[in-house]
């Protein structure tokens, strides 16, 4: 996906490190996780071309959030990395017609409750 690249080389070019990518188990899946500092970074990414459905931050429902944080347990479980200190972030993407980026928003800690 566009939106998942462009993210992705956003959060590289700010010192962040992959982990993984459309990381899915089996009742969700997490766009990106990345690294930074110690610190495991869940993110969702949610990219718009018109707001026609409203903005991509709108699309992080409380649904949706209860989802990244069991899918976030999930992959802390499954991983090498439960003990690490962790969060969910959202890069939401304004984008134009072609692609081009008009806006990026990187909200750290967008989701709490956890």
């Amino acid at each position: 996906m566009l939106g998942e690249s462009l993210a992705a080389n956003y959060l590289l070019n700010h010192g962040y490190r992959i982990l993984d990518r459309n990381w899915r188990w089996r009742k969700g899946e997490i766009d990106l996780i990345v690294e930074k500092d110690g610190e495991i970074i869940f993110v969702e990414v949610k990219a718009r071309r018109t707001h026609s459905y409203g903005t991509p931050q709108e699309a992080v429902t409380r649904a949706k959030q209860k989802k990244l944080i069991q899918s976030a347990y999930a992959y802390l479980e499954s991983s090498n990395h439960a003990q690490s200190p962790w969060r969910i972030d959202v890069v939401a993407l304004d984008l134009h017609s072609d692609g081009q980026v008009d806006r990026l928003d990187h909200i750290e800690n967008a989701v709490r409750g956890h």
